[in-house]
């Protein structure tokens, strides 16, 4: 049986999945690296939020990841205000991207639906923090492949970390079906092999624990000139391998078209009816996506995610 990550709104439900198109976790919700972001939410201004929202929607985000890292500030109050705003304004399910367990209930508490919770790394106390909760509220999960020893350069020594997760999740009643392993993709531009262990990697956790894989986009051009380039020829060459999330920015076109182009190629639109919707003279302007979805109105990497665009 294929692995299937469900995750719903109130109203609508995306599937994660082998055998189903990429799935664009809009990354924008952030206020790391985004100043003026910070101090809007902080002061109580959401109309950045509620501008990210909708636009990341209407260019074709499956999901939106939602985060409230603000130095000095109630992350736990502000994150569950956030939600909120979002679920009243767009229909796409959400990640809740927190390393604040109080942050996390806190957006747990209010969520309608079944979000992913952003995130678990393979941590003793993150796991024994972080699994309970995921379990409380019938979440799905991201596996960060780090632990108290650091992020590994050796692909194998992440995939274990990635297993040790899995099988702590499935000890505490959660299904390899609700774990989403982000293989943690370093800087190509530091590390000449980036790309090669992340695909090596990547088909490893898909081949042999069977699990959906994401990572934040963006960090594979961290550094370079020409990122979105970049950052296009890296999603599609994941999703080739595997891949079947990724949190980044569905505002730049290059990117989005490179999901399209994976997704085609992998046999997952139908008559190429995406690229040609997108493609075609006329179509979406700039990041469209081939398949819009509608916001209710409209009509990076969280915090460890260097460089986001």
């Amino acid at each position: 049986m294929t692995t299937r990550t469900v995750l719903s709104s109130a109203t609508k439900e995306v599937v994660i999945g082998f055998d189903r198109p990429f799935c664009i976790i809009g990354e924008r919700i952030n206020p790391t690296g985004r100043k003026k972001l910070a101090e809007a939410m902080k002061g109580g201004d959401f109309s950045m939020v509620e501008a990210d929202a909708l636009a990341q929607v209407a260019a074709g985000a499956t999901m939106l990841d939602v985060n409230a890292g603000i130095p000095l500030a109630d992350e736990p109050r502000i994150l569950a205000e956030t939600i909120k705003l979002v679920q009243s304004l767009v229909d796409v399910p959400l990640s809740i991207d927190s390393s604040i367990i109080d942050a996390l209930a806190a957006g747990l508490a209010v969520y309608q639906g079944r979000p992913l919770v952003n995130s678990v790394t393979g941590e003793d106390e993150s796991l024994e923090r972080v699994l309970p909760l995921v379990k409380k509220y019938d979440a799905a999960v991201v596996a960060i492949s780090n632990d108290e020893t650091g992020i590994s350069e050796d692909p194998d020594v992440r995939y274990a970390v990635a297993k040790k997760i899995v099988e702590r999740a499935e000890d505490h009643g959660i299904s390899r079906q609700d774990v989403v392993v982000d293989p943690l993709v370093m800087p190509i531009g530091a590390m000449g092999t980036a790309g090669v262990q992340a695909f090596t990697l990547i088909r490893r956790l898909r081949e042999e624990l069977k699990v959906n894989t994401t990572c934040g986009a963006s960090n594979i051009s961290f550094g370079l000139p020409n990122r979105h380039v970049v950052n296009a020829h890296f999603l599609s060459m994941a999703a080739c391998s595997g891949m079947t999330s990724a949190i980044m920015n569905p505002l730049h076109a290059e990117e989005m078209n490179g999901i399209r182009a994976a997704n085609m190629l992998n046999a997952l639109d139908p008559d190429c009816r995406a690229w040609l919707n997108a493609n075609r003279e006329g179509g979406p302007p700039a990041g469209g996506a081939g398949e819009v979805r509608e916001g209710r109105r409209g009509g990076r990497e969280g915090r460890r995610r260097q460089g986001g665009a």
